[in-house]
């Protein structure tokens, strides 16, 4: 029998209206353990080459892990899957809270959604039973009324809402999936590809928990986590969430300002996790069975940006993209564009850091007023920041030029294009290579682009020594190099933290380095959850499968190393703070670049090779790219 796992796939065709179980066998369930792999794995089975990613024939895939809706902390957690309508390949997206969990209840390890319906409708899975709604009544409203909408209609007030919102709706690229409306997938469009087929929500409940193979091991594990959140790497998080990080980045020259221009901002206390503690903080939140509770929930009632706490608040990265990026130093007014985000459904990364690009056009007078139709888009003006956030939800005004993002934005206006900070498609979020040099590279190589979650930070590797042990890494490297070892330390940790892409687990709880539970823990969780007496070595050649899958998609729609790129910026020195004067340099990222191919098993384009793929027991993806 299968343990933690229903052994339960949902086949979803939108065009003809028709829902399909599938019960692959566990082999298919331990090869690729759930997550983004399966998601890779359907999308390469049913997207055609050439597919056009807002067309039916994109593949959108749901998936959790065989671990997920487990009681420990750090697992209800989902993935997402599909070509992106920003780059237009294979990208995906995770996110947590309690619809993840609810889903497994529901009886499904996963949904495959493919085709496109004749009118809007939402997806039903409760129970093992699944239905499509109308949604006609649904269209246009902000994302937390259809979540009380939906409860409403189907009388179930614990229904997990994971929903796409109006601006997917209106075609801005980087739509978000959204549930509670608050836990979001933000990178890469998912949102939008949802409603390209005419789904607006899917909606679970159920109450059929999947056995644990050894209860008592994974109880204590989770007690022993439970225990430790206050003196593990995750405390600042419980205390004061990823907002913690704002003060402390700018402090070391690591917090991206006004449009990447410094790595130090003058107003980083003003919006940090300590500031937000002390005003506008409401309350913790967390998701399904956890002890850290790192999610902030703020409320303002006075003044002009007020801030509904629904809509929860921001975390480390819409702080540094929507206040530091801008030069905005009002915490307030960072909140309520966050909420707008939120409410309309959008990626607040790509959303700020667009805004921020579009300030240093109009400071460099490469736009005027005229183009932004009367706003003063600067540096440091927290009212045009709020106000341009919502046109470019809404797609009027000039928003409609932003909300294709900063790369598409650039070329239609002709300026600008040597200041988008952005790889594949993706802005950068808020950690920078000219700090941490190794993201230079993974931001490049990673089959979506820019992610900052794909592996562990430069700094782990001598903070943490016995833990990066533990995955073959014994030789720590000072601060700012770029060398072969940093590039292994690259290529392990990313094979790790893939190895949570496809089991679904939250980065802050597992993990090689800070996290709460340590790797060798993560293997304790996957055996007493599953009975699989797996072993880590095991566990990452399943990160490492996932992520050539989605290189090998990418490479057959002939896109391979000319993509992985490095943007202009990186090689401008800082400005100001203790990186002063900071650049990558393009030889060295080339020849990082280059190495890493080369230990990944790649050719010289960053193709996976046949070896490498009949290795990974992925010979018929070889054959299907008819690879020697």
């Amino acid at each position: 029998m299968a343990y933690g796992y229903h052994g339960k796939i949902l086949h979803v065709d939108l065009t003809a209206g028709t829902l399909a179980v599938e019960e692959p066998e566990e082999s298919f369930y331990r090869k690729y353990l759930g997550g983004s792999a399966m998601g890779a794995y359907y999308l390469w089975k049913h997207t055609p080459p050439g597919s056009d990613p807002l067309g039916p024939e994109n593949t959108l895939s749901l998936m959790l892990s065989v671990i997920t809706g487990a009681p420990i902390s750090g697992q209800s957690r989902l993935a997402a899957t599909a070509k992106s309508p920003l780059s237009g390949l294979a990208d995906e997206s995770t996110a947590g809270g309690f619809w993840p969990a609810e889903l497994k209840f529901a009886g499904y390890d996963g949904i495959v959604i493919r085709g496109k319906s004749e009118r809007p409708v939402y997806l039903w899975v409760h129970d093992g039973e699944a239905e499509l709604r109308d949604a006609t009544h649904l269209l246009g409203r902000f994302t937390a009324d259809v979540e009380d909408a939906i409860r409403e209609e189907l009388g179930e007030t614990r229904a997990q809402v994971l929903q796409c919102g109006p601006s997917a709706e209106a075609g801005v690229p980087f739509g978000v999936l959204i549930n509670n409306a608050n836990r979001v997938n933000g990178r890469g469009g998912m949102g939008t590809v949802m409603a390209s087929k005419n789904l607006k929500a899917v909606v679970v409940r159920g109450r059929d928990r999947p056995e644990i193979a050894d209860p008592d091991a994974l109880q204590a594990l989770a007690r022993w986590g439970a225990e430790h959140v206050d003196e593990s790497g995750v405390s600042g998080f419980k205390r004061l969430g990823t907002a913690v990080l704002i003060a402390a980045q700018s402090r070391v020259g690591g917090l991206p300002t006004r449009n990447w221009t410094s790595g130090t901002f003058e107003g980083a206390e003003a919006i940090g996790g300590e500031r937000m503690a002390e005003t506008i903080l409401q309350r913790n939140d967390t998701c399904y069975a956890c002890a850290v509770r790192c999610k902030r929930v703020v409320e303002v009632t006075e003044g002009p940006f007020r801030v509904d706490p629904r809509y929860g608040g921001p975390e480390y990265e819409t702080i540094g993209t929507m206040g530091s990026y801008c030069g905005v130093d009002d915490l307030a007014a960072i909140a309520r564009a966050h909420q707008l985000c939120d409410m309309y459904g959008i990626d607040t990364i790509t959303c700020g850091a667009t805004i921020a690009w579009a300030m240093e056009c109009f400071e460099r007078g490469l736009i005027d007023l005229e183009d932004t139709e009367g706003i003063e888009l600067r540096f440091g003006n927290a009212h045009a920041l709020v106000q341009m956030v919502e046109l470019i939800a809404k797609r009027e005004g000039f928003g409609r030029v932003l909300s294709e993002g900063s790369v598409r934005a650039a070329k239609a206006l002709g300026v600008g294009e040597d200041l988008v900070v952005a790889v594949k498609g993706r802005e950068l979020p808020a950690h920078m290579p000219q700090t941490k040099r190794t993201m230079a590279l993974v931001y490049a190589v990673n089959p979506g682009g820019a992610d900052h979650t794909v592996y562990e930070h430069d700094t782990s590797y001598a903070r943490f020594p016995e833990r990066m042990a533990e995955i073959g890494l014994l030789d720590p490297q000072p601060p700012q190099v770029l060398n072969a070892e940093m590039v292994r330390y690259s290529l392990y940790s990313q094979w790790a933290i893939s190895s949570q892409e496809c089991l679904c687990t939250c980065k802050f709880v597992f993990g090689p380095a800070w996290q709460l539970y340590s790797a060798s823990q993560m293997v304790e969780a996957v055996r007493a959850v599953t009975g699989w007496q797996v072993t880590l070595w095991e566990l990452m050649k399943a990160g490492e499968r996932r992520l050539n899958l989605l290189r090998a998609f990418n490479a057959r729609e002939g896109v391979g190393g000319e993509a992985d790129t490095m943007p202009a910026k990186m090689e401008v020195p800082l400005q100001g703070g203790p990186t002063d004067g900071l650049a990558v340099t393009r030889e060295e990222f080339e020849s990082a670049k280059a190495l890493f191919y080369g230990m990944a098993g790649w050719d010289e384009q960053g193709r996976p090779t046949r070896p490498k793929l009949e290795e990974l027991g992925l010979g018929w993806v070889a054959d299907e790219l008819a690879l020697r």
